[in-house]
C-alpha cells in the first residue's frame, strides 16, 4: 500500500528504541518532579509574601525559570552538550539525554505546578494558618492536596511533553524513537522505519493522557 514494505523492518531495533524512549521519559519526569514540584512551590510561596527581599527572590527565580522556558528545546539540547558531558560523562544514548530533557522541563513543570497552588482556595490556606500550622504543614497538608488533581494534570502534561522532546534528542545521537525516525526514516529514505516510530509515539501520548485523565478524574473532589 503506497509503496510501503514493513517486512523489512527490524522489530528488535524498534523494540529496543521504544524502551530508549520510555527509559528517557521515565527518567526525565521523575527528576522533573524532584526539581520542579519544590521550584513551583518556592514561586508560589514567594510570590505571596510582602516581603521586600522575598519577593525579589521570586523576581530571580521567575527570571531563570522564564528563560529556560523560551529556548526552544533543540537549541537548549545542542547547548547544554558540554554541560551533559560533565555531568553523566556522555552526551549520547539514553544517559545524555536525561539531563538536558530535565533542564528544559523542570522550569515547565515548575510553572505548572504554581498555577496549581494558585487554584487553591485562600480561605482553607487561612484557616490553616489560624488553626495554629506552619508554612510546612500548609504546604504538606492543605497546598499539596488540596492542588493534588491539578499537580496531576501537569505531571501528565510534561510527560507528554517529555516524549517529544524525547523525539527531538534523536538529532544528536539521544537514541530512541526519535532517533531511529531520523537515522532511518529521514536520512535512509526509510518511511516505514518513520511511520512506525511515529504511530509508537502516538500510542504512547494517548496511554499518558488517558491514563492522567483517569486519575485527575479519580482525585477530584466532587
Amino acid at each position: 500500500m503506497w509503496g510501503l514494505d514493513f517486512s523489512q523492518i527490524d522489530w528488535d531495533e524498534m523494540k529496543q528504541a521504544s524502551y530508549d524512549t520510555l527509559a528517557m521519559m521515565g527518567y526525565s519526569l521523575l527528576f522533573t518532579i524532584v526539581i520542579g514540584l519544590p521550584l513551583g512551590i518556592l514561586l508560589y510561596m514567594t510570590a505571596r509574601s510582602n516581603n521586600r527581599v522575598i519577593n525579589s527572590i521570586y523576581t530571580v527565580i521567575s527570571f531563570i525559570v522564564n528563560i529556560l522556558r523560551s529556548v526552544p528545546f533543540v537549541i537548549l539540547l545542542i547547548s547544554l552538550l558540554p554541560l551533559t558531558k560533565l555531568i553523566v560523562g556522555t552526551t549520547l544514548g539514553v544517559t545524555g539525554t536525561i539531563p538536558p530533557l530535565v533542564i528544559g522541563a523542570a522550569p515547565f513543570f515548575a510553572r505548572l505546578v504554581e498555577t496549581s497552588l494558585r487554584e487553591v482556595d485562600r480561605g482553607v490556606i487561612e484557616a490553616a494558618y489560624a488553626m495554629g500550622a506552619s508554612t510546612g504543614q500548609v504546604v504538606r497538608r492543605v497546598l499539596l492536596p488540596e492542588s493534588l488533581p491539578g499537580l496531576i494534570a501537569g505531571t501528565t502534561i510534561t510527560a507528554v511533553t517529555l516524549v517529544s522532546y524525547t523525539a527531538m534528542s534523536g538529532m544528536v545521537g539521544g537514541g530512541g524513537l526519535g532517533d531511529l525516525a531520523i537515522r532511518f526514516g529521514y536520512y535512509r529514505y526509510e518511511k516505514e522505519v518513520m511511520i512506525i516510530a511515529v504511530l509508537f509515539m502516538i500510542v504512547l501520548v494517548q496511554i499518558l493522557q488517558m491514563a492522567g485523565d483517569r486519575l485527575v478524574r479519580h482525585f477530584t473532589r466532587k
